[in-house]
């Protein structure tokens, strides 16, 4: 349930036109649903401005499923990661109007167009850090926030970063993904005002240490104000972009949304 939705239901019932208990029916399962499996958090818009978002994997399609038309059935728009195909597929085949994004695991279904923010940087280092820079930039998308990608710039070849300055400083914040030895963020770090969020990831030969090497080089970066947040995690690093932008933007109050219906 948004904020409008529950604005409208009280009001109905100020006017009259809709009894107490038939409100208290449609709150009764307002704070959760419980699907014995899964306890869906419908009141995660009223708390965050944002719904309950399905972490896939290790879940089977048909739970999956199930959480995922709980949160449709009451108005939320549908995000869920880390998606494996079969899963994906279920979805898609259930929800028509649903996305599939398979290089970043994402589905995603817009039954409403979030307040839009940003824009916001999402640079990579090499085209192998690719599936978690895009769970980051279709994370930010589905919160409303514009993005601008910009892939395959890492420290191997510098010039293909400082040709983009421009484009840089038009951005609120900056994510930035990278494996190996993880030193974009330190650059980007040093050249922009902004909130910069790195993401290390699992890229890289033996000596990186499935993401280590880059997680501990961003956690000591040089460039002051550089946050960090786990290896491969895109979806982590959009969703902390995001509550960043709303509080600068709009104080502490949850973001209004536009019905597609």
């Amino acid at each position: 349930m948004t904020p409008q939705d529950l604005q409208t239901l009280l009001q109905q019932v100020a006017s009259g036109a809709l009894s107490p208990d038939s409100a208290l029916t449609s709150l009764r399962e307002l704070p959760y649903q419980d699907l014995g499996f899964a306890c869906v958090d419908h009141h995660r818009t009223l708390r965050q401005g944002s719904p309950e978002v399905i972490y896939a994997e290790h879940k089977t399609p048909d739970e999956v499923l199930s959480i995922a038309a709980a949160l449709l059935d009451r108005g939320s728009n549908l995000l869920s990661t880390r998606t494996p195909d079969a899963t994906a597929q279920a979805l898609i085949e259930a929800f028509p109007a649903a996305e599939h994004f398979p290089r970043a695991g994402i589905v995603r279904l817009m039954q409403t167009t979030p307040a839009p923010s940003g824009p916001v940087g999402v640079l990579c280092a090499g085209t192998s850090d690719l599936p978690v820079a895009e769970e980051a930039r279709l994370t930010l998308e589905f919160y409303g926030v514009q993005t601008l990608p910009i892939y395959d710039v890492g420290v191997a070849g510098l010039h293909r970063l400082l040709s983009r300055q421009s484009e840089l400083a038009r951005c609120k914040a900056h994510i930035v993904v990278a494996g190996m030895e993880g030193a974009l963020g330190s650059v980007i770090g040093g050249l922009v005002h902004t909130p910069v969020i790195a993401v290390p990831t699992s890229v890289g030969y033996g000596a990186n240490l499935g993401g280590v090497s880059a997680l501990l080089s961003m956690l000591n970066s040089c460039a002051a104000g550089v946050s960090v947040v786990n290896i491969d995690n895109g979806f982590g690093a959009a969703s902390a972009i995001w509550r960043i932008l709303q509080t600068s933007t709009q104080g502490q109050t949850p973001p209004t949304s536009t019905s597609l219906g």
